[in-house]
């Protein structure tokens, strides 16, 4: 019997769900089944104040100046604070300074800082402080991933205590949200601890570090000195990262665990409703894709990059990796970010990726590997695409790793003749907030591994110039214009395949207030409260 148009695609839909829900069972299938046992929502109040929170994936490192992955960042807020900062719609707000100003031509920024502010040290938050840690992000020795945010900056001033003047070389629109991501650290930890900072964070913030044992816990100290008295009003957080999905859940459900992020898509439904956890989704920023090293065969060549566009069902991506809970991918970043411009095509469609394929010399497929990290629900997107690949004749390898492992071997790479990576399933979120935060780091020609995350190795000398012309640009409509075109060009290339925008989804237990995510996916524990 043959299957024809509609047909055959609904089958072969139906047999690839049924195959990653196989393949993804295993003890995460235990787990969800002692989970959802009555025992597990027994706890309704919670006796102490040290609040719990499991996580999908390791910290990679805690120094504010060097962190690019979300976990890492929200590490660091925990303890760190910038001259400014985000609210949970990622709005810039200040937070260490009392006040700035602009001059008319976009190129001097003068900060007026908060005083009286202390870092955990003891020692005092004041201009100098800031002077020597924006000097820090700029110094090209240290090789900072912040630092490339800071590139336009030519002198920092500190005229006296509570003043700090930041001059620029050209004008940049996206300036006051790099400067919500430098975060400051002790100058005196500086000085004492050189590079071993990223394991000992000194900040301002309303936590304290205690411990960070590399992929069993970090935990942070109630800051008794903090600057806003009436914060912080837990005594402890504990993060602990949890990569399979169905344990995770289960700590959520015993109690051992008051907040998890990301909440299992799959196990959403099951529990909400339930009155003694809480289920918060937000629209988000964080985008899924698949990146494709544009400078090895056989993605050098774009045909092969927009057959694998076409070869992968999104929709489908969406209910079995997602459960439903997302939307495809549609552009190069969310339609919640600035400058955001939707694009076409890509729809599914087999056929047309075959022809491609055959067109650039490939009428079989060839075989690559993915890499991903090794949580739970990047596994069951790395074998969504695993399947849906296959059946254009191209064959991957799976390669999962821990998350400190991956970026290693990203970022070991000192050219890209020497990048080992083919395909990597990963999300990014801009945690700047800003369509630069978005685009530069991605997909500029001056953020290859390891300054950057262009793990696609894109070049293109109009986005190039596209990316430099809209940071210069004053006026909001042409920036706009710019990012459109920059856009649309990246649609084209196809560097990656475009796969999803996440919802962000928490759980927690129903006694605890104030941690939430943002749409960026970091986690923020600023006003943390357990209600009795």
């Amino acid at each position: 019997m043959k299957f024809k148009g509609k047909t055959w695609s609904t089958l072969m839909l139906m047999l690839i769900i049924a195959i990653v829900a196989a393949g993804c069972g295993g003890n995460a299938g235990k787990d969800n089944a002692n989970a959802g046992k009555d025992e597990g929502t027994k706890a309704v109040s919670k006796n102490n104040k040290d609040v719990v929170i499991a996580i999908n994936a390791n910290f990679i490192t805690l120094d504010p100046h060097n962190a690019s992955d979300t976990h890492s960042i929200s590490g660091a807020r925990t303890m760190y604070e910038g001259l400014m900062g985000f609210d949970e719609n990622m709005n810039v707000v200040p937070v260490l300074a009392a006040s700035h100003k602009i001059s008319e031509d976009g190129l001097v920024y003068t900060f007026t800082l908060k005083e009286n502010v202390k870092f955990h040290d003891g020692t005092d938050f004041n201009a100098e402080a800031v002077k020597v840690n924006l000097d820090r992000i700029r110094d090209e020795k240290n090789n900072l991933k912040l630092r490339k945010s800071f590139a336009k900056v030519t002198k920092v001033e500190a005229p006296d205590a509570k003043t700090v003047v930041i001059t620029l070389s050209e004008p940049y629109n996206a300036f006051l949200n790099k400067m919500a991501m430098a975060l400051m650290v002790s100058p005196k930890a500086l000085k004492e601890q050189g590079e071993n900072i990223a394991k000992n964070p000194v900040g301002t913030g309303s936590f304290k570090f205690k411990e960070w044992v590399q992929g069993d816990r970090l935990v942070v100290v109630k800051n008794e000195s903090y600057w806003q008295k009436d914060l912080p009003k837990v005594d402890s957080i504990t993060f602990k990262p949890v990569p399979e999905n169905g344990s995770r859940i289960a700590m959520l459900k015993t109690g051992e665990a008051d907040f998890i992020y990301p909440m299992p898509t799959e196990q959403v439904s099951e529990v909400q409703g339930q009155k003694d956890i809480v289920v918060d989704k937000i629209d988000s920023t964080i985008v899924r894709y698949v990146t494709l090293n544009t400078m090895k065969k056989p993605f050098d060549d774009v045909k092969v990059r927009q057959a694998i566009n076409y070869a992968i069902n999104k929709e489908a991506y969406i209910k079995v990796v997602k459960s439903g809970l997302g939307s495809k991918l549609d552009s190069t970043m969310s339609s919640k970010t600035q400058y955001y411009s939707k694009q076409t095509g890509y729809d599914y469609d087999v056929e047309k990726a075959k022809k491609l394929l055959a067109e650039a010399g490939y009428p079989t497929g060839f075989s690559a590997e993915i890499w991903g990290e090794n949580d739970s629900e990047t596994m069951k997107g790395m074998q969504f695409i695993q399947q849906q690949l296959a059946l254009v004749g191209i064959k991957l390898e799976v390669k999962s790793m821990e998350g400190g492992t991956l970026s290693q071997q990203i970022n070991s790479a000192k050219t890209p003749q020497e990048a080992k990576i083919q395909m990597w399933y990963v999300s990014w979120s801009p945690s700047s907030g800003d369509a630069d935060g978005a685009t530069r780091g991605l997909f500029s020609s001056e953020m290859f591994p390891p300054a950057g995350s262009n793990t696609a190795y894109y070049k293109n000398a109009n986005v190039d110039k596209w990316i430099a012309d809209a940071n210069k640009s004053i006026d909001p409509k042409q920036a706009k214009t710019i990012y459109a075109d920059i856009q649309k060009t990246i649609w084209e290339d196809a560097p990656w395949a475009f796969m999803g925008v996440d919802q962000v989804i928490t759980g927690k237990r129903a006694y605890l207030n104030g941690v939430k995510a943002f749409p960026d996916g970091s986690i923020s524990v600023r006003d943390a409260e357990i209600k009795q």
